[in-house]
């Protein structure tokens, strides 16, 4: 009997028998649809959080450090000497042998401030991280400009966009302030303070001032500098979240200098030779590990981010087998109703079974009659559940747009990988299911099933 008759005898059985075959096909959708569904929502928030993590914490840049002492011993840190302090010192030469390592694409070094005071020519002010770094290399670093470009004219600076917003003057702030603290619960100071979060101020081309306290405690103002460029704004990420990265890049020079008029004591000298940080900017991701090797061979530390996303990783492995193993679960409970409904059907049918045996049908060809009919069952119920899962996901993206605020793309995907793995399921668990009733069909004597019918 070739292949193409066993399939033929298999979907008439299938066609005929339409309860006992929906019932099935229904068993089998449901399992078939929640691995689908289950391997969807898992890579779909995985990537979406990935998406987030990246935004902030870029996967591959490298962020490197002096190295004082800590890698000579335990304990080593407190007690090392100024040799070795020096020997993992962030210097020019060690940056430019950064620069010439492979797959190196970009290298910024930085002199971060601290967080300072801004005030603007009209009195508004903000808190904002300074941080001094080659101008020239922002874009290298994936960013782009919204307004204006970077500058080697003195006193310039750029800022990135979550520094145009929250700009308020002191003394509407404090009344805000006051009026919140005195009713917390208010809807209307909520919206208030919400508006004036992520209300953005024009600073393009306007002067600011920062103020700090320095080593003496005593409250020092800094000369006036020009904003030249404004970052644009990351996309996916919300005005809340924005207004609390406030960057404002200046220059190495206007950053020793700053320091000089805003953060030391009286005949405090400044070393401009060393950085406290340097960021290095790698063609891919999967180089940044041999990268940092290479890096850490200067006496220096290194940090990146690919260890949360390992992490991040790990933890939605986790997660998808949880609700894959849900899936089969529900696939075994279908199978029952395979394995009952392929008996009955080899009770109903032992007079078709007793003939076929008389007109020369071998036990392997019944057997492989009923294993193809549970295997279309399968395939039936498997392109059933295919067919739910995306009206689900479907359902679910509509429900997440209708409460999207429209600041965040947040929706589900069905991967490719998971089709093939759903049909891969429902097809292998009909016909397991289909095994012992075909064995059994097989095994029917032919002469005593046709008397009795």
């Amino acid at each position: 009997m070739r292949v193409s008759d066993l399939t033929r005898l298999s979907w008439d059985q299938v066609r005929r028998r339409k309860v006992v075959t929906m019932l099935c096909a229904a068993g089998l959708s449901i399992g078939c649809a929640a691995i689908i569904l289950a391997m969807s929502i898992g890579e779909s928030t995985q990537k979406i959080v990935e998406t987030q993590l990246t935004s902030y914490l870029k996967m591959d840049e490298i962020t490197v450090m002096p190295d004082n002492g800590a890698s000579a011993g335990p304990g080593s840190q407190s007690t090392a000497s100024d040799e070795v302090k020096n020997r993992g010192k962030l210097s020019d030469q060690k940056v430019e042998i950064m620069r010439n390592i492979k797959h190196v694409k970009a290298v910024a070094a930085m002199q971060q401030l601290s967080y300072m005071q801004m005030t603007t020519s009209d009195d508004k002010q903000a808190y904002a991280e300074v941080i001094g770094t080659d101008l020239n290399s922002l874009e290298a670093f994936g960013n782009t400009y919204w307004q204006g470009s970077a500058s080697d004219a003195p006193n310039s600076v750029v800022i990135s966009y979550g520094t145009t917003l929250g700009l308020i003057n002191e003394e509407e702030q404090n009344k805000l302030f006051d009026a919140m603290n005195l009713n917390p619960g208010d809807p209307a100071l909520q919206e208030q303070y919400m508006t004036m979060m992520t209300t953005p101020s024009a600073l393009y081309q306007k002067q600011i001032q920062l103020m700090n306290n320095d080593q003496d405690n005593k409250r020092k103002t800094s000369e006036a500098l020009r904003v030249v460029g404004v970052l644009k704004k990351p996309k996916g990420v919300s005005d809340m979240q924005i207004a609390n990265d406030r960057k404002i890049y200046v220059s190495i020079e206007t950053a020793n200098r700053l320091r000089e008029q805003l953060m030391q004591s009286s005949g405090e000298e400044t070393a401009n030779d060393t950085y406290n940080q340097v960021t290095v900017k790698v063609d891919a991701e999967e180089n940044v590990k041999q990268v940092e090797e290479q890096i850490k061979k200067l006496t220096l530390n290194t940090q990146s981010n690919l260890l949360q996303k390992e992490s991040l990783e790990e933890q939605f492995a986790v997660f998808k087998s949880i609700a894959v193993g849900a899936g089969v679960f529900i696939l075994i409970i279908a199978s029952i109703s395979i394995i009952v409904a392929m008996t009955m059907s080899t009770y109903q049918r032992r007079r078709q079974i007793g003939i076929m045996k008389v007109l020369g049908a071998n036990l392997s060809q019944i057997r492989n009659m009923f294993i193809v009919e549970a295997a279309l069952l399968g395939l039936l119920g498997g392109l059933l559940g295919v067919l739910f899962s995306y009206w689900i996901v479907w359902g679910i993206n509509a429900l997440i747009l209708s409460m999207s605020t429209g600041e965040e793309n947040m929706s589900i995907f069905i991967p490719l990988t998971a089709i093939p793995v759903g049909l891969a399921f429902a097809v292998m668990t009909g016909i397991i299911s289909g095994i012992y009733p075909a064995v059994s069909a097989s095994r029917t004597d032919a002469l005593t099933a046709i008397k009795r019918d």
